[in-house]
């Protein structure tokens, strides 16, 4: 199985900003992971720190 985790990242942001809001959704999601069955067909949205939709992540087959 894969993890693909898309993210659409704000360029107008510096690349601070950036770099911090990357890190706290990985952390986020890392951390829920335990709630979902890691099986194909399984994902979610993505939001950032202000709860706008960002991205995307999703168990595919390989």
């Amino acid at each position: 199985m894969k993890f693909l985790l898309e993210v659409d990242v704000d360029d107008t942001a510096s690349a601070e900003d950036t770099t911090r809001e990357l890190g706290r959704v990985l952390r986020y999601w890392a951390g829920n992971l335990r709630y979902y069955a890691l099986e194909p067909g399984v994902g979610e949205t993505v939001l950032d720190s202000a709860h706008r939709e960002v991205g995307r992540w999703t168990i595919v087959g390989s």
